[in-house]
């Protein structure tokens, strides 16, 4: 029997398919953010803070917005289920 993805691994999945970066880096910040309102009211044990970090041809002709909004778009599902904050450092191959 197979482990369910963590949602580490289920946001890594769905923004490599979605973006093909170059680079994807994922930190786990739950631990610092468990005694927070929002984290408590969530019930939730962990995994609702991460650190992300991307470079992506998608982001290209995006400005930071933009390219917020797609991440956050992309992720609908995981904020639906516990996720709570996302801090978003986003570069496209050519444009900072």
């Amino acid at each position: 029997m197979t482990q369910p993805l963590t949602r580490r691994d289920r946001i890594a999945e769905i923004l490599h398919r979605e973006l093909a970066p170059s680079v994807l880096e994922i930190q786990d910040d739950s631990a610092r953010h468990a005694h927070h309102a929002g984290a408590k009211a969530l019930g939730s044990t962990g995994e609702t803070h991460f650190n992300v970090a991307i470079t992506s041809a998608k982001f290209d002709g995006l400005n930071r917005i933009a390219r917020h909004r797609l991440v956050n778009g992309l992720l609908a599902g995981e904020f639906e289920t516990g996720l709570h904050a996302l801090s978003l450092v986003l570069h496209g191959e050519t444009t900072p």
